[in-house]
């Protein structure tokens, strides 16, 4: 097939990635293309020139001084994310050259101007309902013109199901299982890995780490920079590091070594791609009971906690006496990159085969079911 996947506007897709959802589309992309597809992928500025990205913007925002001096002058990441994917939807209007359009973004115009496009377009949904989103997917709905929706967990799929009457189909978000390798566990210190920004809270699994009484290893891009210097820099120290944004083999590297992954959403996490990397390296998690996590961590692979730090200090070490290998077993049997991106096959074969049928869900028969939570082997 020649798919179109559409990306983030804002961030180029290169290690180390921005993001969860930065590393599933390359993940994504990748693995397509060696199931011998072609992909196109339209990112951000700045991505490796190994994916052969088109850009979606090249990075300039082109405004004269009388617009940027208009009292009505929306801030500049908006009007660059607009205007990058009305660009880029007009030219797939026009592409003949295209069998499908696959949506992995969290912008609510390429859902609106899906119904333009004489193509099949599916998307995947990587966020709760946002204000935008719900309204463009609502709208695409209620018109008939809906892509073909799949979500990254159950949790996300019900909450817009609520939310908007789609019926998504559930593709876990998956990893690749040979580079994301078995660790020793000989490290002594916990990690917590991700974006440092209020919704994913690592200065709870700063507290939680001092209460259990374990070294803590934070890792990942400093987003938001007013939260962590008032909420993470300030508890550095006496046995709290911050390591920086690391490329993914150091990461894994990291993770592996570590004793146990701490998973800390503030908010309703729609999957948390940290969980599975580190289930891959055999290191177990202990996480806040948010969002999609109570599907994804089971006893046998980590624990979980309610979202104060002496709860969480106590799945710590309910963690940490986790079979290493049964956590790696878990792991490749519920998240390994080559079950998502078989799922995700099936799915674009089936909007290309069945251009006709009605959208705005993809039908349970469309996307292979994936495999259920093995039998644990013990609780934890």
């Amino acid at each position: 097939m020649r798919v179109a996947v559409i990306g983030s506007a804002l961030f180029g897709f290169r290690q180390p990635f921005a993001g969860g959802m930065e590393a599933h589309t390359w993940e994504l992309v990748t693995g397509l293309r060696s199931l011998g597809h072609r992909v196109t992928v339209w990112a951000g500025p700045g991505s490796d020139a190994r994916l052969g990205a088109r850009p979606l913007w090249d990075g300039r925002l082109r405004l004269s001084d009388d617009a940027r001096r208009d009292v009505s002058m929306t801030p500049e990441t908006q009007l660059i994310e607009h205007m990058a994917y009305q660009r880029t939807m007009v030219r797939l209007i026009r592409d003949p050259e295209i069998d499908v359009v696959h949506l992995n973004c969290v912008h609510a115009l390429p859902v609106s101007m899906s119904g333009a496009l004489d193509l099949p377009v599916t998307a995947t949904l990587h966020s709760p309902p946002t204000p935008w989103l719900e309204l463009a997917y609502g709208a695409a709905r209620e018109d008939g013109a809906a892509p073909r929706t799949v979500a990254v967990s159950s949790t996300l799929a019900d909450q817009w199901g609520r939310a908007t009457g789609l019926r998504p189909a559930v593709i876990l978000n998956g990893v690749d299982v040979d580079r994301w390798r078995p660790g020793p566990g000989d490290g002594g210190f916990a990690v917590w890995t991700g974006r440092i920004v209020p919704e994913k809270a690592p200065h709870l699994a700063i507290d939680a780490a001092r209460l259990a009484g374990v070294p803590l290893v934070l890792a990942g891009p400093a987003h938001d920079r007013a939260y962590f210097d008032e909420f993470v820099a300030p508890r550095l120290g006496s046995g709290i590091t911050y390591v920086g944004h690391l490329r993914q083999k150091a990461l894994a590297r990291l993770v592996g070594r570590a004793s146990v992954a701490l998973v800390t959403p503030a908010w309703e996490e729609p999957f948390g791609l940290v969980v599975a990397e580190a289930m891959a390296c055999g290191t177990p998690v202990a996480g806040v009971m948010r969002g999609a996590l109570p599907e994804l961590v089971t006893p046998q692979a980590g624990a979980l906690a309610d979202a104060d730090p002496q709860s969480l200090a106590e799945a710590v070490h309910r963690a940490v006496r986790c079979d290493r290998s049964a956590v790696r077993r878990y792991a490749v049997q519920r998240f390994d990159k080559r079950i998502m991106v078989q799922a995700y096959e099936t799915l674009l074969h089936d909007a290309v085969a069945d251009r006709a049928a009605p959208r705005g869900r993809v039908h349970p028969e469309a996307v292979p079911r994936l495999p259920a939570a093995p039998e644990q082997e013990g609780a934890a």
